[in-house]
This record gives C-alpha cells, sequence and structure tokens, in this order.
C-alpha cells in the first residue's frame, strides 16, 4: 500500500504494509483490485489538511473489488462492488492499498456492463463527469440546444465528460490545457478546440455573446464566469471544481436575464439511489468505446512519480492503479 508520512513538515509517500486488523472500523472488507488517480489523492498525498488530517495516511478515493467480509445484510462476501467517495482515501484508509474497510452505505455492487478496470478508469472523475452530463439532461439540455463547452477538457473529469457528451450526439467544444492536447481532444470526440484565453473574458462586460447551449466546469473562477456569461437563453451550466479558482467574478444578469442555471455538482455526498443511477448509465448507454484512448494503466510503485506528474500538469486522461494480487 502507498503510506504517506509526515516528517518534520516534509510529506514522503512510500510503499509500505499495515495489517488488515488496522483498517478502520465498517461492516465491509474489500479487496481492491484496481484503484485510480484523482486531483484530491493528490492533495492527501502532499500534506493537504483540508483533505487529509492525520498522518500516515493511505490514501485512494476510488477502489473496486471484491467483498470478503460483510456485517451487512446488503452486501455480501463474493460480490463485485465500486466505493468511490464520501470518506475513502480522506480520512478513512483508502484504495492505494489492497484492502479498504467500509461503512456499507458507501458500496455500490458494480455493473456486470464494467470490469474492475473500466469501473475505475471512471472512477470519481469519471462519475463526477457522468453526473455533470445526467443533471444537464435532467434539466432538458439536448443535442439540439447547441455547443456544450467543457473546461479542463484534458484532466479526468473533462475527458469523460467530453467523451460521454460526444457519444451522446452532443457537440462539444473542449478547452485545451496549459499542454496542447488538440489531437487528443479531437480523438475523444470534441468538435471545436478552444484555448484558455480564448475561454475566458477579461473586458469585464455583465453578458457576452451567446454561444454554449451548456457547460461543463471543472475549473472555476473567471472561465466559470465567461462561460455563465456566454451561455444561451434557457441554457444550464455545471460546476465541480475550484482549480482555477474558488472565486467567482460574477453579476446576477445571465441568471435574471438570459434564465442560465447554474448547477453544483457534489459527487462526494451523492445520494445512493443517483449514485446507482449514473453508474448504470456509465454501464450502459454512456459506456465510453475505447476509454484507453485516455487510460493509463501503473502498478502501485508507480503512484508516486504520478502524482509529480500531476502536480506539474503534465498528466492527461485518467491514471489506473492496478494492485498486487
Amino acid at each position: 500500500m502507498i503510506i504517506t508520512e509526515d516528517k518534520d513538515h516534509r510529506f514522503l509517500r512510500q510503499i509500505g504494509e499495515k495489517s488488515v486488523d488496522e483498517l478502520p472500523p465498517g461492516e465491509v472488507l474489500v479487496r481492491v483490485k484496481f484503484s485510480s488517480l484523482n486531483y484530491k489523492d493528490v492533495l492527501s498525498s502532499t500534506g493537504n489538511r483540508g483533505v487529509t488530517k492525520n498522518y500516515p495516511h493511505t490514501p485512494g478515493i476510488d477502489a473496486a473489488g471484491v467483498v470478503e467480509e460483510s456485517r451487512s445484510e446488503i452486501v455480501k462476501p463474493g460480490d463485485e462492488v465500486i466505493v468511490t467517495s464520501y470518506d475513502l482515501g480522506m480520512n478513512t484508509s483508502g484504495g492505494l492499498g489492497q484492502y479498504i474497510r467500509v461503512p456499507a452505505g458507501w458500496v455500490v455492487k458494480k455493473p456486470a456492463g464494467l470490469s474492475f478496470r473500466e469501473s475505475m478508469i471512471y472512477g470519481t472523475a469519471g462519475f463526477t463527469a457522468a453526473l455533470s452530463v445526467y443533471r444537464l439532461v435532467e434539466y432538458g439540455i439536448g443535442p439540439e440546444r447547441g455547443k456544450i463547452l467543457v473546461s479542463g477538457a484534458t484532466g479526468g473529469v473533462g475527458s469523460i465528460a467530453t467523451a460521454i457528451l460526444a457519444k451522446s450526439g452532443y457537440e462539444v467544444a473542449a478547452v485545451n490545457g496549459v499542454i496542447d492536447e488538440k489531437e487528443y481532444l479531437l480523438g475523444l470526440g470534441a468538435k471545436e478546440v478552444i484555448s484558455i484565453e480564448e475561454a475566458t473574458d477579461t473586458t469585464g462586460r455583465p453578458l457576452l455573446r451567446e454561444l454554449w447551449g451548456g457547460g461543463v466546469d471543472v475549473l472555476g473562477g473567471p472561465i466559470l464566469a465567461t462561460t455563465i456569461k456566454s451561455t444561451k437563453y434557457g441554457g444550464v451550466v455545471t460546476a465541480c471544481g475550484n482549480v482555477g479558482s474558488h472565486d467567482l467574478p460574477l453579476n446576477v444578469y445571465p441568471f435574471i436575464l438570459r434564465a442560465v442555471t447554474l448547477i453544483g455538482i457534489d459527487s462526494q455526498n451523492c445520494p445512493m439511489p443517483t449514485r446507482a443511477k449514473v453508474w448504470e448509465k456509465i454501464a450502459s448507454d454512456w459506456k465510453l468505446a475505447d476509454p484507453d484512448l485516455m487510460t493509463t494503466e501503473i502498478p502501485l510503485e508507480g503512484v508516486s512519480d504520478r502524482i509529480d506528474l500531476i502536480l506539474e500538469k503534465k498528466h492527461k486522461g485518467r491514471t489506473v492503479v492496478k494492485l498486487p494480487d
């Protein structure tokens, strides 16, 4: 397992061992087959106390595997399951270890249409992307409403949102990252690729030309504000991240003059009925034909180097972690 330790305020990551008896309490013990890397894992691994309060700690907010022990009537030994979000990998020992022990209420039975590996290609990032698309559909934003702007499109959430939208018949305008990945985004199905500068208004105008039927925003800050100000009448924009900024430099005009709706996306505490519906959509209508286009698979030994790449903004798509047998 990956263990992050606080050594005089220097946070060091290494592979170590821990007894199953040292895992936190919970009704369900899962043998982890695959995990994945998300930005929250990077924060936990680098000592962000807003994510993880106590160290040493095993990060990993995603896990897929087989139930080995259960004290719950709804989850049985031998069940193939997915555990994402809630407190997993934050203050509860996470999926970058061979075993997790969690409350039964955190466990989703893995849909038959997904392998363990495929479920972790999606993971929290993919679930967040799918939940964003689910909300657009729920609020009546279909392909006929026009292009959907996806910010942070080279990252995990953005890549999968772009691919799901394209598969569902939407035209996607994808915002390129710091590193030029235009061909990658077109390969995912984007119809148009624009730069961060093009997606960010600097004029300060209260409203901008109507361009988008809706948006899936991962970054927050000025790009989210620009997207809202550029969305057509009655459009919907979802927001799930703040890598760009947690501030929103905006006025009320898009909401009261164009009836734009802003929907917050919280995958961590999403109610289980909605969570299960979205996972079923991922395993069926929204299952990607070739998810390997956006996927890098690494062993546990490669996690630390991959986290460094994410910190340097040199990664794209999704990273799945295969746990030792």
